[in-house]
């Protein structure tokens, strides 16, 4: 039969639906393009992680007319957790770019495009081969003539051919897509490693584990409870498989990047591989999906511009220039480029480094890790001279314990995730504000009486008529009239910094510690609508599902102990705001009320108030007066009509 005379390798390209007859390939005719000196590939900008679909171009690292190789970085790329080096996935010489620098960038767009790709690559390999064998050489007259070309700049290795030539095999480009696949194949695909979690935090303590050896994962599927410094989050696999070994257990401190589990097989995580396409994708990166794309609707009789329909334009951006100050902060600022290696800068930028700072001692000036942790080292050394020094007014020295054994039997238990870092926040709030705390009584009898009455309102809309939800409503319109009290006050550069936004914090206790939730925007919103988000954020703070950023940006915060009981406490002021307002438990109790008659003693219901401040920037008389307009508020809701 006529498909005898075809070697092995050509076979297999009649397995994967190419014609040995007749019309040259697609595939084949696509690739011998690429010998031309008119080729051009594009780059397009790759996924760079879960649920990052763009982000800003800060930097570019090309330009026209440069030589641009695989793995080299391109530009630097900002995401909403990072500042990303973008690598490049084409080889050969840069024609076109299509973006600028301050151009906001989304993944699949077009950065630039490259033409010569496979000209650099193809006399070396073609250099490289052996003289073909006599068998090889009657396969490769009966082979369409492009192929052994379009294998040339994929090639993996010198041997690879060989092993080719021993065996008689015409090269056809599917053969090389099994080194590419292995290479690309991720560290992940059969091991779990922890993932970033959000900016600052690299490291959490391991609540709960959601698996077990021989267990079934999927991605997605929650695995952990991890505790961080400031709230409880339920990580998810990014891999799927059966797992073969955990490699942490609960209670153990975790960072980010350690094996948290592994799974057997190595190879369940990636999507379903595809044996029959796999090898037309990954030819070169995204020039192989390009190609054979084009293959694809050459095949169907249509053209590029049939099958795809055209980019919508986009708007004038307005052109970009990143302020000179604000580009040092960020690492951007336009500098001559470092003898560094990509792995290299961004570890500089992980643990704090400026990287233009440190003198390398490689060749030419070239910096290592090593140049980067004997620099960090240097810093810290100095932080610790200085921290010899004698300490600030209001920082003071942790004194020594006693040996506590020698009185009796003690348990040391570690102060984790939330606990400690609520320790640490309010001991610098302590430490470094002057806290003053102002007593008072509200008269809230008739208050109750309309609570009692829109209570059932609220309650329709999800929430709590409480009297932590009027607190808010009634703290927000004292901020508008006091302003002092809803600012910040910035030491280093001797200002005062008033924010012209209203996010009240509530205090929340939770089985973890003390957890401050916010509600944005209080100002703007009725007592309802408070009362429903502050049910829900105190459900989410219970529940372990409250993230770090809603528990930010307040302005003010609001603690209620009366649920507990007591008459009066000294709340701490949540640094760098300067007020805290505190309510104890209401309580009934004999009030003279003047009258025509002369007046008598009523039962009256009193709620209890206390405002602790900075008094850096808040005098005793503005915090009376502070208090007692909140505290008329209470007593004569109409008064939040008429000035709130």
């Amino acid at each position: 039969m006529e498909e005898r005379r075809f070697s092995a390798a050509q076979r297999s390209r009649i397995d994967l639906g190419f014609s040995p007859r007749g019309r040259l390939p697609p595939r084949i005719e696509i690739q011998s393009d690429r010998k031309g000196t008119d080729a051009v590939i594009e780059f397009k900008l790759p996924e760079l992680g879960e649920n990052i679909s763009q982000g800003d171009l800060v930097r570019l690292m090309i330009a026209p007319g440069a030589a641009v190789s695989e793995g080299q970085s391109v530009m630097e790329l900002e995401t909403d957790k990072a500042v990303l080096e973008v690598p490049s996935s084409v080889t050969g010489t840069v024609q076109e770019i299509r973006v600028k620098e301050g151009d906001k960038i989304k993944v699949g767009q077009v950065i630039f495009t490259v033409e010569n790709g496979a000209g650099a690559k193809a006399a070396p390999e073609a250099a490289a081969k052996p003289a073909p064998s006599k068998q090889e050489a009657a396969s490769q007259d009966e082979a369409p003539k492009p192929a052994p070309a379009s294998t040339a700049p994929v090639a993996p290795s010198a041997p690879t051919s060989s092993t080719q030539a021993a065996s008689g095999e015409a090269p056809v480009p599917a053969t090389p897509a099994a080194p590419t696949r292995e290479r690309r194949a991720p560290q992940s695909a059969n091991e779990f490693k922890l993932p970033e979690l959000g900016e600052n935090i690299s490291q959490g303590d391991l609540v709960r584990l959601m698996i077990a050896p021989g267990a079934k994962v999927s991605e997605g599927q929650p695995v952990m409870e991890l505790e961080t410094d400031k709230a409880v989050v339920e990580v998810p696999s990014s891999v799927s498989g059966v797992v073969k070994d955990v490699k942490v257990k609960e209670g153990e401190k975790i960072k980010v990047g350690q094996v948290i589990f592994t799974l057997e097989g190595g190879a369940a995580a990636p999507p379903p591989a595809r044996p029959s396409s796999a090898p037309v994708e990954h030819v070169s990166g995204q020039h192989g999906a390009r190609l054979a794309f084009q293959a694809a609707i050459r095949a169907e009789g249509k053209t590029e511009e049939q099958a795809l329909p055209p980019d919508q334009p986009q708007p004038a951006q307005p052109a970009f220039t990143m302020p000179k100050q604000l580009g040092k902060v960020a690492g951007t600022e336009h500098r001559q480029p470092i003898p560094a290696a990509p792995h290299v800068r961004r570890f500089a930028r992980e643990v704090g480094v400026d990287i233009y700072e440190v003198k390398g001692s490689g060749p030419g000036g070239r910096i290592s890790e090593d140049d980067i942790k004997a620099y960090a080292k240097a810093l810290l050394s100095a932080a610790a001279t200085a921290a010899q020094a004698p300490p600030l007014a209001g920082h003071f020295a942790q004194p020594k314990l006693p040996d506590f054994g020698k009185w009796g039997k003690v348990e040391r238990v570690s102060m984790r995730g939330v606990r400690r870092k609520t320790a640490e926040h309010l001991a610098e709030s302590w430490n470094t504000i002057p806290h003053v705390t102002q007593h008072d009584r509200a008269d809230i009898t008739e208050l109750e009486q309309l609570r009692a009455r829109f209570a059932p309102k609220a309650e329709e809309a999800g929430g709590k008529m409480t009297v932590t939800a009027i607190a808010l409503k009634v703290c927000a319109a004292a901020l508008k009239v006091f302003p002092q009290f809803n600012a910040s006050i910035d030491i280093e550069k001797d200002e005062i910094v008033y924010k012209q936004y209203i996010n009240i914090g509530v205090a929340a206790d939770t089985d973890r510690g003390l957890l401050v939730p916010v509600i944005r925007e209080v100002d703007k919103k009725n007592i309802v609508e408070l009362a429903v988000e502050l049910s829900q954020l105190s459900k989410k703070a219970r529940d372990k599902k409250i993230t770090p950023d809603e528990m930010q940006g307040g302005t003010f915060t609001i603690t209620n102990l009366g649920g507990i009981g007591g008459v009066g406490f000294t709340p701490i002021v949540n640094h760098p705001e300067v007020a805290i307002l505190g309510l104890s438990r209401s309580r009934m109790e004999p009030e003279w009320i003047e009258s025509k008659e002369g007046g008598k003693f009523e039962p009256r219901l009193i709620l209890p108030l206390s405002l602790s401040y900075d008094h850096r920037l808040i005098d005793g008389a503005d915090a009376a007066r502070f208090l007692r307009w909140i505290a008329e508020a209470f007593e004569q809701p109409f008064l939040l009509s008429v000035q709130g």
